[in-house]
């Protein structure tokens, strides 16, 4: 498989084709269960196991409506509007960046007081359907050339979720198992990376606009 900045960069590109492997990596990254553990964790830990996985099995249900209703309709939409897959590529490069840099800069920050109340809505938007995690999915059906292709894309995406819904009913034993310094580490480390591809996903949509015709993504 080639390297994770090689592959997201450009595949917004006209007729560039990724195996599934690289596409559930794309997807992983940006809609995977690495970044839910925690959230769900602070924000159910006063909640019994039913209600806890109650609301796993929720976010689950409306994350899978989401992503297929709102991937569907982003993609049409895209050609409707006349959106550039360029374009959608810079503006999920910057969101990406935005967030990536918060991530960063969060360990500077003050400690957090008391995490909010456990609610739906935030545990799917933008914890578990994260919106450059949209865009990227739409840019990958709206390239699908085929039906073949576009049921792959979305069939890959509904297993995210699903490791993403493992992950929420989990949650509590891997805590409890390792605390919560190792996904702090992990959360540091991987914040880093995702600025360095959000600059990729930038880099790759400004050079397919031939405004950096000597780089190479």
């Amino acid at each position: 498989m080639e390297p994770l900045l090689l592959v997201v960069a450009p595949m917004a590109h006209a007729g560039y084709t990724l195996s599934a492997t690289e596409i559930f990596a794309v997807l992983f990254l940006m809609l995977g269960p690495l970044k839910i553990i925690g959230p769900f964790f602070a924000q159910t830990r006063d909640q019994s196991p039913a209600q806890m996985r109650e609301l796993a099995f929720k976010v689950f249900a409306l994350a899978v409506v989401a992503v297929v209703v709102g991937g569907w309709v982003g993609a049409r939409l895209l050609d409707k509007w006349q959106v550039s897959t360029t374009v959608l590529q810079l503006a999920a490069g910057l969101i990406f960046l935005l967030t990536a840099l918060q991530v960063v800069l969060a360990q500077y920050a003050p400690a957090a007081s008391m995490p909010a109340p456990a609610s739906v809505m935030h545990l799917l938007f933008p914890v578990t359907i994260t919106p450059y995690g949209m865009a990227a999915l739409i840019l990958l059906l709206a390239n699908a050339n085929d039906a073949r292709r576009y049921l792959i894309v979305l069939l890959i995406a509904l297993l995210v979720l699903v490791l993403d819904c493992l992950a929420m009913l989990g949650a509590r034993v891997v805590m409890h198992a390792i605390g919560p310094v190792p996904l702090q580490l992990l959360g540091a480390v991987l914040g880093v990376l995702q600025v360095a591809l959000a600059l990729a996903i930038l880099l790759g949509a400004l050079h397919k606009a031939g405004l950096l015709p000597g780089f190479l993504p």
